[in-house]
């Protein structure tokens, strides 16, 4: 685990266990447009901490996002302020609806590092609407691979989106994961319960 990620003894936390399966994607995107629903688009984000964070919660707190809280503010400013990661929020009628972000320092291989969408807007085809705008922002010239994982605490409908976008699984790995009580994250039942 790296350093960043340890948890301090005397800082109550709870195990999950999860699956997380590694995809890569081989075959660069075909030029199509995205067809958004009316009042829909994506945007470049340049956000600050703070204001990442809350999105990062908004989004990921029903699927076990926690790794961005166990950085400090410096490193978490360095990652998401760093002219090779792109961010994009999608926009709706109601507001911000979600999100995507790439690690581009590497352009022969980069890393779909975060994909998904507020509660209230999924269910409405937005998802592979999202992953597609992703995929076209993240291949580049020189690119000869794209890389992405998920796991069992991510919605159900992750691992089959991603495979029906030409992603596929490489590896998967179990993971043991000692997540602080004081983040307030409602752990999934079905991940504390894979522990037991």
């Amino acid at each position: 685990m790296d350093s960043w990620l340890e948890v301090a003894p005397d800082r109550p936390a709870t195990e999950v266990t999860v699956d997380v399966t590694f995809l890569e994607r081989l075959r660069p995107p075909l030029p199509s447009r995205i067809l958004w629903p009316d009042g829909y688009h994506i945007a470049r984000w340049h956000p600050g901490v703070e204001e990442y964070l809350a999105l990062y919660r908004a989004v990921g707190a029903p699927h076990c996002w926690w790794m961005r809280y166990m950085m400090s503010h410096a490193m978490l400013h360095r990652i998401i302020a760093s002219p090779h990661t792109h961010i994009c929020r999608l926009h709706g009628p109601d507001g911000v609806a979600g999100f995507f972000e790439i690690d581009l320092e590497k352009p022969e291989t980069p890393y779909l590092s975060y994909l998904g969408l507020l509660p209230a807007a999924q269910g409405k085809g937005l998802g592979k609407r999202l992953l597609k705008a992703a995929i076209q922002q993240a291949w580049q010239d020189e690119t000869r691979v794209l890389r992405v994982n998920t796991c069992t605490a991510d919605h159900p409908n992750a691992l089959p989106t991603y495979r029906a976008a030409g992603f596929v699984p490489i590896m998967v790995e179990q993971e043991h994961w000692h997540i602080p009580d004081d983040l307030g994250l409602v752990l999934p039942e079905h991940l504390v319960k894979a522990r037991r």
